[in-house]
Order: C-alpha cells, then structure tokens, then sequence
C-alpha cells in the first residue's frame, strides 16, 4: 500500500485562474468543479468559485486547489507552506522556473546552490511560494 501527499492550495476567489496557470506551465489535465456545479451555493456571488479543482500532469505534477467560502476565515498567510517542485534535469527545471516566474516575486535566483545543480525559489503572482531544484545526492 502507499500514500500519495499532494499540495491542497487554498484561495478566495482566484483557485480557477490558479488552476489554469498551473495547467499552462505543467501540461496535463485539468479539472474543476464549481459550488453552482455542486449545487452548494450560500452566496450567489460565489457560484463560479471551485469547490474541487486540481491539475494532473504525465510528468507527475499533480496540485488541488479550491475557493475558500466568503463565510469561513482566510488568510492568504506568509510562507504557510512551500511547494517544493525538483526534477531530474537543469532543462527540465529551467522550463518551469521560467514559466513560474512571470509575474512573480524571485527570492533566490535559479542558479548552482551547495545542494543542487540548479536552486531558486520565488513566490509566483498568486502568493505561493515554490521552491525549485534538480534533485540530486545529498553531500553533507
């Protein structure tokens, strides 16, 4: 048996345009269920906001996100959380960190760190912040 962990992000208003940023980066499938779809609708003005939505991709990137209630506390919160994407090759990453990083906020450039071939971390133009390396062996 085995248990798969994957990123749950939560926004008030913006998990759609989240989604389909994600799913341009990354490719795949994705998948979105509205409150209207559900038919759980408290407020009208939220029927087009995702109760369920997430982003599947062959290259095994898989997030889910959803739209917080306007009756329920939220705040988008500082560094909360990091999603960590590593891959495999200095192309590969460079791809995504090149994608992710229009219209965001760069922390650390993507470049050579002590740890990794290649390093960077930003927060991307929805107040996540992603860490982003190719994997490789950890030398003490």
């Amino acid at each position: 048996m085995s248990v798969k962990s994957v990123a749950h992000l939560n926004f008030r208003g913006d998990a759609r345009a989240a989604l389909e940023f994600y799913h341009s980066v990354f490719g795949g499938e994705i998948a979105v269920v509205t409150y209207g779809d559900a038919g759980i609708v408290s407020d009208q003005t939220e029927v087009k906001h995702v109760t369920w939505g997430q982003v599947v991709a062959d290259n095994g990137f898989h997030v889910m996100a959803y739209d917080v209630p306007a009756g329920t506390p939220w705040n988008r919160g500082e560094n909360a959380f990091f999603l960590s994407l590593r891959g495999e090759t200095e192309e590969e990453i460079t791809g995504y960190w090149e994608k992710l990083s229009a219209g965001a906020t760069v922390a650390h450039p993507l470049a050579p760190s002590q740890w990794a071939p290649l390093y960077g971390m930003l927060t991307d133009r929805f107040g996540i912040v992603w860490v982003v390396d190719v994997a490789s062996e950890y030398g003490g």
